[in-house]
Order: structure tokens, then C-alpha cells, then sequence
């Protein structure tokens, strides 16, 4: 992958310090930091003037509901620039996401959720809360990062920031965009998969204040260490913007990408730590595990995806502080799947009738696995326009930077239900077989949909409030106010219609409309220029059908329009620090989140039906990203969290949340040399994790998810100015381990093995 480096506008940054505070920054310990400026001995001042290209660090999100520096920020945030994911060639979201900590993924139920990108964070499933340029993304699969410019991670209960959304925070992508310079880059790499990408970026002046943007991607080939898997796709992203350096400024984008992938089903979980199967058990003995290539799908197994999405924002300056910003976007997008996936595996007695045996055990023909046939059609559409009015004002000795808004947003999501995905037969479970037999295939819809839209007016108003050189305060509030309409068409069955013939379409037409108020409020003191300490307490909703655009005629269901939404809170204390002449960001955060209304129950007696539940997430989190010496950068961060189920099942309450570990851990790190060669490298560590949070028994399939540690290594080297070499390692010790595991414990992803890509980038 490749990016623009416009290296004529690199910022620097010129700080002036007592010369005992420069010493100490450089321990980089927020102790350190204290002491130093607690010293009152007056010295001498030293300038220090520092300029780092291509830096890790950023200053701020794109968004103008964030008005100050991220050092003033009272809120985790984690920025994701693209000169990590250039350096990592992490060309999926899914593969930026791992710089930062407390991340999990997914695979879901069924088999039509492998393909997403299935976020859980701090505890919660945030896979519906993921946006581009701060609006809500369409659909849910594996997004690309070729128009990227950086990922934006805020965590905690941020409500007032998007309105509905997830206890644990939201993921923004910050898409590329045309700037008044002359610039092209491109790339192409190829791993050992024989996956091979091109990209190109060219970015052209039209004039004093008109450029004009085309990023392109095209990549094609397999999947490190997964036989008969592919990652196909190819996209175009022409901008183009008016007026830049002038006080009115118009850009319009476009985006389209195509997918035609080879779907993963993953392979089987026989053999791993935590396996369960009957036979197995009885037997006394243990399986051996699969081949982590076997591919158990079908050789008409597919994955389409075409997503169309075109923007228009105007920003212009109505005085100095003072700015209003409109953007509009329609954006369609279509996910069609066929994937065929393992489960249970069966001993074949017939071939051994005298049972299981150590002799036996692990004769290839001694086992078969069934094979499911999982399809989707999913079509989603989005039409929004935001209004958004920056301002600066003063009332007495308070300085207030106010940000308010309006936005008007439609989202619809239509999902078919499709026939004649035919039958395979089950797979030997060690020698799988692709072109084996289908039976019935052909694919086509039955009438059964789930057709629901969503139309939401929501307004937000933001104010920090500055109080002398050290003392800020913040708060903001938004209401929204929304109507979903669900027009499903369901089958009827002996049971749930039996006055009808089985499979009778019939109509499930629902709606719910409600009023959100979210809200967020902090306190954050300065003791000095360049270091924060703050508190802050915030809240978000997500109320019936907010996650999937379904809601259910049952009474019980949490989706039913007469349910309550499901309400989080979060408190946070923490504090940022600029060290090393702004080079380096340090920051360390303490919070607690606390979701509750999420479950439902029905009154024995009077058959009342109530909402409940309650979950929690505490946590610390420690990140550090920036430069150490202008040749010598680092992003690193650790989360350490402990969740409970306070109010939920019997087999569930007082159990840890599912699918999120207590320790996680991420670094990277690059030194570049004088004579054009950068060396860089990277560590992972996600500690074990509960598949459910069902109390566990002797008969549960993989309860638990073992821990593990992945290292990459990269070295770059500068041929001439304008063209580089890049050699990625990926899982240098080559380790074994679950990168995905779906619902019920049956199947999972094999982590990337040990594997390598070479690149070759250009930039003019």
C-alpha cells in the first residue's frame, strides 16, 4: 500500500522550557513530568525545535464536534495514521484495529457474519457502530483501508458524539482528501499467497485553489495459510475540491469498491484445548487437530459486495473562529454470500464398529464433519445531511468554543431470505474435499424478508468552556428523535400460523419511534502547556431494532417496539501528556462502564413482561504513540479489564462478558536510519477469553479461548527518493492460535501463519 507524503507542510513545533523540565521529559513517566514542573528554580530557556516526518502522533480527530487538541480531550481516543498502516500493509480495518488494545473479533452465528467485521471492545459488540467521515457506515463486511487516511477509535459511552450506538464506543475512518499540492504514490506487494495489490495515489493542483484527488486499488489471490480462500476486490475514489485557502471551500468524492471473495468457513475446533465431543469423552481419549489449510467449503462458495457511496461537504468561514460545515451523502451498498462451514464432528463407526480406540483415534477415515450451507442478501441504503456551526466567543474571564448541529439521516436495510442452497454431504475431517457433490443448489428468494428503515432528526450542541490558562470544562447534549418501521414477510409453520397453509407468506409489520437524550459532561485541569488531567461521565442508548434495523412482533423480544432502549453510562478519569517536545503523546485512563436494560423477563403471576439486566466493564488503559527521537517512533497501548454479568441468567450472573479478555497489549515500533533503511517491529498479546458466559460444565464445547503472542517484523529501504522496498514478516515464531470463533464453539479462523509480503512503493 502506498500514500501521499506531502513533505512540504510537515508541522514543527517550537516550545520554549526550563532546562530541568527538558531533562525530565525524557524519562517519560508522568511522575517524571510532575516533579520537573513542580521545580521552581529558575534557569535559563532552551529552544527546542523538532520536526518528525511521517509521524504516528496526531493532534486531533477530523470531526468538528471535537473542538480541542486530543492532549485536552478529556476521552479516549485512539488515532490510527497511515503511516503505521503503510509500514504494517494493513490494508483491512480489521488489520488496522490491532493497534490499539481491548479489540476482540468474531465469527458469529450461522455462517453469513465470517465475512464482517465483527468488532467486540471493552465488553460490547460494537460491529454497528463503525462510520466514515462521521457517518454511519453502510452494511457490515470487510472494509478496505486504501482511501483511508487515518482510524479514529473513541471508547466509552458517546452517545452525544453519533446518537444510537454501543455501550463501548465507535470506529470512524477518515477518508483521504484533495489538498493544494502536486503529489502521486502507488505500490504494489505480493505475499506468499500469491496475493498481489496495486494502489495509486495522485493528487493534482487545478489552478490556485482547486485539486483534485484518484485513489485506486486492485487486489487479487489468496489467503496466507487457507487453502482455496481469496481476497478479490478493486476500488476507485476520484475527489475533487474548490475554493481551498479561501473562505469557502466545496469538495465532492465518490467511492466505489467491488469484492468477488472466496469465502472462509474455518476449520474445525477438534483437537484444540477446551474441545468437546461426546464420543471422545466416553472413550476416555482425545483427537488430534485438523490441518489449519483444510478448507471445508464448496468450490461455489462466494462473497460479493459493491458499494457505491457519493459525498458533498462545504465548509465555509463566516469569521475568524467561526465556521459552518454541510455535508450530504447517498451511499448504496449490496452483500450477497454463499459459504459453506464445519460442524460437529461425527466418529464414523461403521468404519470402526468396535468404537473408539487409541488405535483407532486418529485413522483420517475415522471421522467426517457436516457441512452447513449458510447464504445472505443484504442490501443497505443511506441518505443523510449534517449541519454543523463551530464558534468562539468570550463571556467575562470564560472562552467558550461551541459546536452545534442538526442532521437529518434515512437508513434502510433489506435482507432476502434465499432457497436451494442445496446439501454436501459431510467432509472427511482431515482430507476435506471442495468439489464434492452439491445436492439442490440454486440459489433463489422464497418471499421471506426483513425490510426495515430507519429516519432519525437529531440536533446536538457541545460547549468547552476555558477558565483562565488551566481549568476547562466541557459538556453537550444530544437529542434524537427517530422512527424505525419494520415490513417483514415471514413463512408460516404448524406452529407459529396454524390456521394457514405451512409456508404461507404472511406480513409482520412493526414500528417505534421515541426521543433519545444522550449527554456527556467533563472537567479537565492543565497543570501545565502540555499535560491534562481530567473526569468525564457520558451515556449512550440503543434503542429497539437500533443495531439491525429488525424489530419483532414477540412480547419478550428486546427488539419489540414497547421495549425501553438499552441505556450505558461511563465515568473515566484520566490524564494526557505531551513529553519530548510534543513528539510523544502519553496518556492513561481509568473508567467504568455499566449497560443495562438488555435482557427481558415475564412475571410468573401476572405474566408482566419487564425489562432487566445489567453488565459491567472496569478497566485501565495505558497508550503511549509518538516519537522518542525523530528517527525512533512508537504507538503501544495495554488495556486491563474486568467484566461481570450483574443481573442476568442463572447460569450467567456473576460470570466474566464473553469474548473479552482481561489483558491485551499492542506495540509498534520503527528506527529509521540516516542511509535510507527503516527497521520496524511489533508485538500482540490477547489473554484468554470466555466463548459464552454461561457457567461452564464438562459438556460445553470450547469454553474457553486460549491466550497468545504474535510478533511482525518490517525493513524498508530507500533505493532513491522516490522509490522504496518493503519486506513485512507476519507471526515471526509462527504461532498457533484462534483469531475468530463463532457462537457455538464448533469452528474458528486459524490465526495468519508465519508468512512474508514484498513491496515496492513510489512516490513523486
Amino acid at each position: 500500500m502506498a500514500y501521499i507524503q506531502n513533505n512540504k507542510h510537515t508541522p514543527s513545533r517550537t516550545v520554549r522550557l526550563p532546562e530541568t523540565a527538558a531533562l525530565a521529559v525524557l524519562a517519560l513517566t508522568l511522575p517524571g513530568m510532575a516533579s520537573a514542573q513542580q521545580n521552581t528554580q529558575t534557569l535559563s530557556e532552551v529552544e527546542v525545535t523538532s520536526t518528525v516526518e511521517n509521524s504516528y502522533k496526531a493532534e486531533t480527530v477530523s470531526s468538528p464536534k471535537f473542538t480541542q487538541p486530543l492532549v485536552d480531550t478529556p476521552q479516549t481516543i485512539t488515532v490510527i495514521k497511515k503511516e503505521i498502516l503503510q509500514e504494517q500493509q494493513a490494508t483491512s480495518l480489521v488489520e488496522a484495529l490491532r493497534n490499539t488494545p481491548g479489540i476482540t473479533l468474531l465469527l458469529g452465528e450461522g455462517g453469513n457474519s465470517n465475512t464482517k467485521d465483527n468488532i467486540f471492545m471493552r465488553g460490547f459488540d460494537t460491529s454497528g457502530s463503525v462510520f466514515v467521515d462521521g457517518v454511519r457506515d453502510l452494511g457490515n463486511f470487510s472494509r478496505d483501508t486504501f482511501n483511508t487516511e487515518q482510524i479514529e477509535i473513541s471508547k466509552g459511552a458517546v452517545g452525544a458524539d453519533n446518537g444510537r450506538g454501543a455501550p463501548s464506543g465507535y470506529v470512524n475512518l477518515s477518508s483521504k482528501a484533495p489538498f493544494a499540492d502536486n503529489a502521486v504514490s502507488g505500490g504494489i506487494s505480493v505475499n506468499d499467497a500469491e496475493n498481489v495489490r496495486l494502489t495509486a495515489d495522485l493528487n493534482r493542483k487545478l489552478g490556485e485553489n482547486t485539486a483534485f484527488r484518484l485513489n485506486v486499488m486492485k487486489q487479487e489471490g489468496g489467503v496466507a495459510g487457507r487453502d482455496e480462500v481469496e481476497n478479490n476486490r478493486w476500488g476507485i475514489a476520484p475527489s475533487i475540491a474548490f475554493g481551498l485557502n479561501t473562505p469557502t471551500r466545496t469538495t465532492l468524492s465518490y467511492l466505489h469498491i467491488e469484492q468477488n471473495n472466496v469465502p472462509d468457513g474455518g476449520i474445525s475446533t477438534i483437537g484444540l484445548k477446551g474441545f468437546y465431543n461426546a464420543a471422545l469423552a466416553a472413550a476416555g481419549v482425545g483427537a488430534r487437530k485438523v490441518d489449519t489449510e483444510n478448507f471445508y467449503g464448496s468450490d461455489d462458495d462466494f462473497e460479493d459486495v459493491t458499494v457505491d457511496m457519493f459525498t458533498v461537504k462545504v465548509e465555509h468561514d463566516i469569521a475568524p473562529g467561526t465556521t459552518l460545515r454541510n455535508t450530504s451523502r447517498w451511499g448504496k451498498a449490496r452483500h450477497e454470500l454463499m459459504v459453506t462451514a464445519p460442524g460437529n464432528p461425527s466418529y464414523n463407526a461403521t468404519s470402526n464398529p468396535n468404537g473408539i480406540q487409541a488405535s483407532n483415534i486418529n485413522n483420517p477415515a475415522s471421522w467426517t464433519v457436516p457441512r452447513s450451507r449458510q447464504t445472505k442478501w443484504q442490501e443497505n441504503e443511506l441518505l443523510t445531511n449534517q449541519t454543523n456551526l463551530t464558534t468562539e466567543f468570550a463571556t467575562g474571564p470564560l472562552t467558550h468554543t461551541v459546536t452545534t448541529g442538526i442532521e437529518f439521516i434515512h437508513e434502510r436495510q433489506l435482507t432476502k431470505t434465499l432457497t436451494g442452497a442445496g446439501t454436501m454431504a459431510p467432509a472427511n475431517l482431515y482430507n476435506p474435499n471442495a468439489n464434492d457433490a452439491v445436492t439442490g443448489y440454486g440459489l433463489t428468494p422464497n418471499g421471506a424478508r426483513a425490510d426495515g428503515e430507519t429516519m432519525t432528526i437529531g440536533a446536538y450542541l457541545f460547549d468547552t468552556i476555558k477558565l483562565g490558562e488551566q481549568w476547562q470544562f466541557s459538556g453537550g447534549v444530544r437529542l434524537d428523535r427517530y422512527d424505525t418501521k419494520a415490513r417483514n414477510v415471514v413463512l408460516s409453520t404448524a406452529t407459529s400460523h396454524p390456521t394457514l397453509p405451512v409456508g404461507t407468506l404472511v406480513p409482520q409489520n412493526a414500528e417505534a419511534d421515541d426521543t433519545l437524550v444522550s449527554w456527556k459532561v467533563g472537567a479537565l485541569y492543565k497543570p501545565t502547556a502540555d499535560g491534562s488531567i481530567y473526569a468525564a461521565y457520558a451515556n449512550s442508548k440503543q434503542p429497539p431494532g437500533g443495531s439491525n434495523f429488525t424489530l419483532s412482533t414477540t412480547a419478550t423480544n428486546i427488539n419489540n417496539p414497547n421495549m425501553d432502549p438499552q441505556e450505558a453510562q461511563t465515568i473515566e478519569l484520566g490524564t494526557k501528556w505531551d513529553v519530548l517536545d510534543n513528539r510523544l503523546a502519553l496518556t492513561a485512563a481509568v473508567y467504568h462502564t455499566e449497560n443495562k436494560n438488555d435482557l427481558t423477563q415475564t412475571d410468573p403471576i401476572t405474566g408482566d413482561i419487564t425489562q432487566w439486566g445489567k453488565k459491567t466493564v472496569r478497566g485501565i488503559e495505558l497508550g503511549v504513540v509518538g516519537a522518542i527521537t525523530p528517527a525512533w517512533q512508537i504507538s503501544a497501548g495495554l488495556a486491563k479489564m474486568k467484566t461481570e454479568v450483574k443481573e442476568g441468567s442463572d447460569t450467567q450472573q456473576g460470570n466474566a462478558i464473553n469474548w473479552s479478555p482481561e489483558l491485551t497489549f499492542t506495540a509498534w515500533t520503527s528506527y529509521r536510519f540516516p542511509f535510507g533503511l527503516t527497521i520496524g517491529g511489533g508485538a500482540r498479546y490477547v489473554d484468554s477469553m470466555l466463548r459464552t458466559s454461561t457457567n461452564t460444565t464438562a459438556t460445553t464445547v470450547m469454553p474457553e479461548i486460549e491466550d497468545y503472542w504474535v510478533y511482525d517484523a518490517m525493513a524498508s529501504y530507500a533505493i532513491n527518493k522516490n522509490v522504496t522496498i518493503q519486506l513485512n514478516l507476519y507471526n515471526l515464531t509462527d504461532e498457533k492460535y484462534i483469531a475468530s470463533i463463532n457462537n457455538n464453539g464448533y469452528r474458528y479462523t486459524p490465526g495468519t501463519p508465519r508468512s512474508a509480503m514484498l513491496s515496492a512503493n513510489f512516490q513523486f
